[in-house]
């Protein structure tokens, strides 16, 4: 096991080289609360611009990327222009296809991801374009055979119309492999000093109730390439263990989480177990030990409650119980019902 570890830990170390950028768009009919149209941009997981149906406008999230759109005016224009026709289109899309399954009402949603990725050493440059149907996978592009991949059977009229649009078909060819990377580059030496960072975490340990799981959470992490894990006796610890994604912050950091259920360990063994969080490229480890004076709790034993405050807790008990059986007597009364005469 500890041979595994070490191989996955390589792998994941050879990936900080990798940027990614990625745009999701998303068109909804039927769903309110929600604007129809939401699209918004990533670099290396971190959100760079939004847009919405609602706003008209494109908003940037990143300071590197409004200095990035000062020097670069054409860019900010055509970024620009293409989240607006990507609405109308999208919208078209989401229209077209809910007439072709005959789809006259209730709630629908089409999504897209498409992007880049670029390797910094290597040079390796791999594009994707994905669509999503109500929840479902509906089409990928396969930019290598130029076709597209239908895994529902609604979809393969689509596919057989878009396999057969050659230029378009090119296009896509040529913007995933050349002006995506070429945008991606750019983005990441503007943001360099944001992206390339490397932010260590504060790590907690958590729990709601005495025989809840001991949570291992750290948060404020940059980048993303991490890892986390218990250990026992100093070798990395799987029975019992229940592992999180690693999730965004709102800040562009990152948080992820593992826990420990220790219902069947003995106190006197919490000492043999520690949590280990791992940022790709930072030398050492964060360890903490299981302590149970370091966890962090909001739970409160009803013994420990002031005898006041025991007391107006069971007297607003008696009360309600007592609201609850008038209300009872009365519908029953009001029912027809007339409790005998014991006299």
């Amino acid at each position: 096991m500890k041979t595994l570890f070490m191989l996955l830990l390589c792998c994941h170390v050879a990936s900080t080289v990798k940027h990614s950028q990625k745009f999701f768009l998303t068109a909804t009919s039927g769903v309110t609360n929600l604007p129809e149209f939401v699209g918004f941009g990533m670099v290396n997981e971190v959100q760079m611009g939004y847009c919405d149906s609602n706003i008209k406008t494109v908003e940037l999230k990143q300071d590197w990327m409004r200095d990035f759109m000062k020097d670069n005016p054409e860019h900010r224009e055509w970024y620009t222009q293409r989240s607006f026709d990507n609405q109308q289109l999208f919208r078209a899309n989401l229209d077209d296809l809910k007439q072709r399954l005959n789809q006259t009402g209730g709630a629908h949603i089409l999504q897209r991801i498409d992007g880049c990725e670029w390797d910094d050493e290597t040079g390796e440059v791999t594009g994707f374009l994905q669509y999503g149907y109500d929840g479902e996978d509906f089409l990928a592009l396969d930019l290598q055979t130029l076709t597209w991949t239908a895994p529902r059977q609604q979809a393969f009229s689509t596919k057989l119309r878009w396999d057969a649009d050659k230029a378009r078909l090119e296009y896509y060819k040529y913007y995933y492999n050349h002006i995506c990377p070429h945008w991606l580059k750019k983005y990441v030496h503007y943001g360099r000093s944001f992206l390339k960072r490397t932010d260590l975490p504060s790590v907690s340990l958590l729990q709601k109730t005495p025989s809840s799981p001991v949570t291992c959470h750290a948060t404020g992490f940059y980048p993303d390439r991490a890892m986390m894990y218990w250990r026992k006796d100093g070798e990395e610890h799987h029975e019992d263990v229940d592992h999180g994604e690693i999730l965004p912050n709102h800040d562009g950091s990152f948080q992820i989480s593992v826990d420990l259920i220790l219902s069947s360990v003995a106190p006197e063994d919490w000492r043999r177990y520690d949590c280990v969080f791992h940022l790709s490229g930072v030398e050492d480890d964060i360890v903490t030990k299981l302590d149970k004076s370091q966890i962090r709790t909001n739970w409160v034993s009803p013994s420990e409650f002031p005898a006041g405050v025991t007391g107006v807790v069971v007297g607003l008990l008696l009360l309600l119980a007592l609201c609850i059986a008038g209300l009872f007597i009365r519908r029953r009364i009001n029912n027809g019902f007339i409790p005998a005469n014991t006299e």
